[in-house]
């Protein structure tokens, strides 16, 4: 007789957990040693050679996802968002698979630039444009700027040396319901103008005016991580309607339509994804209805994917350093990262997994919190994971889906330095980004 013949209740705990597909890159498995590889890659060997925390990016990844966007939407320009990760070797990428590349500040222009990405595939983009960085994008010959303030049009008017082609950020008053820090289509928000408002008018009007700009379409995005389709339909009805009275007004017809990203990834298994096809047919027949019904020809459509493209592609590894067991509370792991290269938990209350790369546990396994080494009692990194029973320190965790705003938001908070990139692909691995050091932080402190 078997112990767990003799001990059902066992069962549950000798399960091992799975690597979700819909979480981790298409090229994720694990080797004849039980450990993971990405890309062809053992995760444990980057950790070893690398160092932890280290963020691993597999390039295939992003390419097929580049590559879905331009099947699904083969008439569209796919532009993709850089805030979301930009290196050069991403640019280069992207630019590669046929998109355009959205940039918010001059240092990401200036990045893309690096990278070989032609200016005219470049949009520039952002709240509060200084005018240093509009100079900046005239000057590098940029396809498109976005023009989100009055204030805006009055530099860009004044810096233009030549036609410089603008589009005008209107928010359709569109809720989607997401978290409040990233809920963009609301008219009370920061960015764009509210569709509609004498103030959206007035921009309008006053672009028109400038001989230096070319106002050549109208941009929207509504928020981020969202699932529902539909609501990117009714954009496409509310800004053609509005495109319909430019041209009543102006006789000018405006040729492109931006209805940007924010398209949901699942972060963990169970969680709600878009539907790229189903978007398609829903941004499709909104385009028809709508231009039919306002007798306006169809514009050709942009989308901006930031996180889509790229979040699935990252995995982060970390070292185990501690194993706490609280008396009537949680199991804390206690990993050598945290919330400087990973402040999404803290900031909108992001959830992940973890599991051991070292390693395919199959035995006991207990229901852990991964909490980070910095002093705050909120770094916490993945709360209720299933990680294995007998976790050790020095174990590598790899926490999938984190290859979106983990690098670009990530910060020196207790002087520690940020990780580097390792992207890999076909077995083989390249440093993009190196790890920041004390060093690096020093030279920017001139005493």
């Amino acid at each position: 007789m078997t112990l767990l013949e003799i001990f059902p209740s066992l069962r549950s705990g000798m399960q091992s957990p799975r690597l979700d597909a819909t979480i981790w890159p298409c090229e994720t498995h694990y080797d004849d040693l039980g450990r993971i590889t990405v890309g062809g890659v053992a995760l444990a060997d980057i950790a070893d050679q690398y160092g932890t925390p280290v963020y691993v990016l597999d390039e295939s990844e992003v390419r097929r996802r580049c590559r879905a966007y331009r099947k699904y939407f083969p008439d569209a320009e796919i532009v993709y968002a850089a805030k979301a990760l930009l290196t050069k070797s991403v640019a280069a990428w992207v630019a590669e698979e046929g998109l355009s590349v959205d940039v918010c500040s001059a240092g990401e222009l200036a990045i893309a630039l690096a990278a070989g990405v032609d200016p005219e595939r470049i949009v520039l983009h952002g709240s509060g444009k200084p005018f240093t960085e509009l100079e900046s994008a005239v000057h590098a010959g940029v396809g498109r700027i976005v023009v989100d303030s009055i204030t805006e049009i009055t530099l860009l008017a004044a810096v233009a040396t030549r036609p410089q082609r603008v589009l005008l950020r209107l928010s359709p008053d569109i809720d989607v319901h997401g978290h409040p820090a990233v809920r963009t289509g609301v008219a009370d928000q920061k960015f764009g103008f509210p569709l509609g408002s004498a103030a959206a008018v007035d921009a309008i009007d006053r672009i028109m005016r400038q001989p230096m700009l070319e106002l050549v379409g109208l941009h929207c995005h509504l928020g981020s991580q969202i699932h529902d389709p539909d609501f990117y339909g009714e954009a496409v009805r509310r800004l053609i309607a509005e495109m319909s009275r430019v041209h009543s007004e102006y006789g000018h017809t405006l040729p492109q339509l931006d209805l940007g990203g924010g398209h949901a990834v699942a972060y963990r298994c169970g969680d709600a994804e878009m539907n790229l096809p189903e978007l398609a047919d829903i941004v499709e027949d909104a385009l028809d209805a709508a231009c039919a019904l306002n007798h306006f020809p169809r514009p050709r459509i942009s989308l901006e994917p930031g996180r889509a493209i790229v979040a699935r592609a990252g995995v982060t590894l970390y070292r185990v350093m501690a194993v706490k067991h609280v008396e009537g509370g949680r199991t804390f792991v206690i990993a050598d990262g945290g919330m400087n290269d990973n402040p999404r938990v803290a900031l909108y209350g992001a959830r992940y997994d973890a599991v051991v790369a070292n390693r395919h546990p199959t035995g006991p396994h207990m229901t852990a919190t991964v909490a980070g080494r910095y002093c705050e009692a909120g770094d916490i990194l993945a709360a209720d994971v299933l990680l294995p029973a007998d976790l050790r320190p020095g174990e590598v965790l790899a926490v999938p889906c984190t290859g979106a705003y983990h690098h670009s938001l990530a910060s020196t908070y207790n002087g520690v330095g940020r990780p580097p990139i390792i992207s890999v692909r076909n077995g083989r691995c390249h440093e993009q980004i190196r790890r920041e050091t004390p060093a690096d932080l020093l030279a920017r402190d001139l005493g």
